[in-house]
């Protein structure tokens, strides 16, 4: 959490609230960190972190917007800010579909 905390406030987003959500209250069991946070200036955010060495491709992104929906539920709330951490190659065609459905696409993350 101190990773992204550090992360974000070098982007100049600070946040009042983070809150770290397992995948399994979402009954997924994918590798993937999750973290719900609200910022100073209320904006909600969904924030998935995914680490992995195989590239994420478009059948990756379409389950990880399943798994936002799943979220959005749980929490009862739609996120205003929906963002993808990514350290892995990540396919031309997914990037697109999630930057579609207003998703933010970071690569650089550690």
């Amino acid at each position: 959490m101190k990773d992204i905390t550090k992360y974000y406030l070098d982007k100049e987003i600070l946040f009042k609230e983070i809150e770290e959500v397992s995948p399994k209250e979402l009954k997924s069991r994918k590798k993937i960190k999750i973290f719900v946070a609200t910022s100073t200036n209320k904006d909600y955010y969904a924030i998935f972190i995914v680490d992995s060495k195989s590239r994420f491709i478009r059948k990756n992104a379409e389950d990880l917007m399943q798994m936002e929906a799943l979220l959005a539920d749980y929490k009862e709330h739609n996120f205003k800010k929906k963002e993808l951490i990514i350290s892995s190659p990540l396919c031309s065609k997914a990037k697109k579909l999630l930057e579609e459905n207003k998703w933010r696409v970071r690569v650089d993350f550690m």
